[in-house]
């Protein structure tokens, strides 16, 4: 079988949410499996031992949680209630820490490697950008399709789409053909 890629940014939380893609299209579920989980978790730092269908099924619920407060906070709106039970209960329940690399980096230390570590540090990853602690504005990608709740940090604060390799491509792509199509009409009445 094989898997897509992952869309991996620079936003723990907001790269979590990538994982379902293309919602307001066909959605594309970058994590149909427990083992698909555990690669995502450890491409993005968080290496864990294990999870169970249960612990994906939780994974799943944070992640809409999050897209679902993102989304309210990109648009001004109140939070969704549950959204913020859900990623308030994630952060307590898990056991990481930030520790300092060699490099002055800091990564996390996972207590017991568990899903419950991993989705604590996406979590508190969230609630920091929600909340506006971190420097960067959250909007919503321009593709009709997409709509991903993302962390703009360009410093202009202007960015459109969730990822230029993307979504970005996808639609200067359909303009360029729209525009060409009207030139080849006009041109061949």
């Amino acid at each position: 079988m094989r898997f897509l890629d992952f869309r991996l940014g620079t936003v723990l939380a907001t790269s979590f949410t990538a994982t379902l893609t293309e919602r307001r299209g066909e959605p594309v579920e970058r994590i149909p499996t427990a083992e698909r989980l555990v690669d995502w978790l450890a491409v993005s730092g968080l290496p864990v031992n294990s999870c169970t269908p249960a612990q994906l099924d939780q994974a799943r619920d944070l992640r809409e949680s999050i897209h679902a407060a993102a989304t309210a906070a990109a648009l001004h709106d109140v939070l969704p209630r549950a959204a913020l039970q859900v990623i308030n209960t994630c952060s307590t329940q898990g056991r990481a820490a930030p520790v300092l690399t060699p490099a002055g980096r800091r990564e996390w230390h996972l207590t017991t490697a568990s899903i419950e570590d991993a989705l604590t540090v996406i979590a508190a990853d969230a609630i920091t950008i929600i909340s506006g602690e971190r420097d960067g504005k959250l909007a919503l990608c321009a593709s009709p399709t997409c709509q991903a709740a993302f962390f703009d940090t360009s410093q202009s604060r202007t960015r459109r789409w969730c990822d230029m390799n993307t979504c970005g491509n996808r639609q200067k792509k359909a303009r360029f053909n729209a525009t060409h199509r009207k030139s080849v009409d006009n041109y061949f009445p």
